[in-house]
């Protein structure tokens, strides 16, 4: 990251530009690609009183930048102020960034399952069971055991070895199928 401290109308002492590059420096936390920030202070007098103005650009990698303009009478202030707004601007980008995110590495790393678990799992819930669509049936039979149930329709082998479909239909009649 390149830091680029200026100072327009006004000389910027040593305690200045350690505050302003501390301040700065907090920016890093947002894991951005943070390019370059360029910090221009200038003092201006407006009205008879002198009022300091911070404009703070940060260039990020594939992204737009972040510019802030902030004036205040006290310097430091008026950092503080920009930095606190850069702050805020950049957790937007960054909480927008990882909330759109799929699984992250470290989460699939804490859900690793092993193969070897997975199929004996499956192995466990896995019970042979005889279905009774494969046995033949009488049309009478499944069409008592339709109206029973509340089914739509059952499917079974007649005993011409034919599968079968018995329905309801929408006039409380039944079709085969």
């Amino acid at each position: 990251m390149n830091i680029s401290l200026t100072g327009r109308q006004m000389e910027l002492t040593d305690a200045i530009k350690t505050h302003m590059t501390s301040s700065i420096e907090t920016l890093k936390k947002f894991n951005l690609d943070i390019i370059s920030v360029s910090m221009v202070a200038s003092a201006q007098t407006k009205k008879g009183k002198e009022h300091s103005f911070i404009e703070l650009v940060i260039n990020l990698a594939h992204k737009n930048s972040v510019i802030i303009k902030q004036n205040d009478d006290d310097l430091y202030a008026a950092i503080d102020m920009a930095i606190s707004r850069a702050q805020k601007a950049m957790r937007r980008m960054h909480d927008r960034e990882s909330d759109h995110r799929k699984v992250g590495l470290n989460e699939a790393k804490a859900e690793n399952v092993t193969v070897k678990e997975a199929v004996s799992e499956l192995e466990d819930e896995i019970v042979p069971v005889e279905l009774d669509l494969y046995k033949p049936r009488e049309v009478e039979d499944v069409l008592n055991d339709l109206k029973e149930s509340g089914k739509m329709f059952e499917i079974f082998l007649d005993n011409e070895d034919k599968t079968r479909v018995l329905y309801k239909r929408n006039d409380g009649k039944f079709g085969l199928y």
